[in-house]
């Protein structure tokens, strides 16, 4: 874990607090800022967001290695993320169980980006038995261009708005976090803080499957994460 830290002004706890309460919460950095100077530490917000940009890719990568399928019943979708006053588009895979397998943002919501996006989860998690899509005519052509390649079989692909609903659900809780957020001013800032969100995100929702007595904290979680 120290690797991580090398160079760092703060120690590794302070520097995770904030960014797990950035990530966890629907907070600015302003706001982190205040919480941490109550607790006896100072530091600017510039600083905070300089943690956010570098450590939300690192968690995404640590994720990743760590991630693995616990259902073959998936739901994919995307939702509008607005940056630099355009809207660009974050798609998004869960599982049956509402644990996220695979995001990604992207400028456009077309064929390419749904295709992108789409052979990379099949490529990283195998053929589903149940893939539930939306009938946005970029990504049923995408499906049939994964089933052309063989990623995926024809009966496994269900089109269907209603059974879509529970990732429908789970963008709400990505867009409740960016509230307070002072938005995004490039895909390259955006894709970075949009990291560390999802990761925490799956970091919670994973603990609710194995409750414990004290519930979930987000800085331990995040050294666990490292940890791995």
């Amino acid at each position: 874990m120290k690797d991580y830290f090398k160079g760092r002004h703060f120690q590794k706890d302070i520097i995770l607090a904030a960014v797990g309460y950035y990530f966890r919460f629907s907070l600015s950095y302003r706001d982190v800022v205040e919480i941490l100077r109550d607790r006896g530490i100072t530091v600017h917000h510039t600083t905070v967001m300089r943690w956010v940009h570098h450590y939300g890719p690192l968690f995404k990568v640590l994720w990743r290695k760590q991630q693995c399928s616990h259902s073959q019943n998936w739901r994919v979708d995307e939702t509008y993320i607005k940056i630099n006053g355009q809207w660009c588009y974050f798609y998004r895979a869960i599982d049956i169980h509402g644990l996220t397998l695979d995001f990604e943002l992207r400028k456009h919501r077309d064929y390419q980006s749904a295709y992108h996006f789409l052979r990379h989860l099949l490529t990283t998690y195998g053929r589903p038995n149940c893939l539930v899509t939306d009938q946005y005519g970029g990504t049923l052509k995408s499906i049939k261009q994964v089933i052309k390649d063989g990623l995926l079989k024809l009966e496994n692909h269900q089109c269907s708005k209603y059974r879509n609903n529970l990732i429908e659900q789970d963008h709400r809780l990505i867009k409740h976090v960016l509230v307070k957020s002072s938005g995004f001013q490039s895909l390259r800032t955006a894709l970075k803080k949009l990291s560390g969100i999802e990761v925490m995100y799956q970091l919670h929702k994973t603990s609710q499957r194995e409750p414990n007595l004290y519930g979930f904290s987000a800085l331990q979680s995040l050294v666990d994460l490292l940890a791995t």
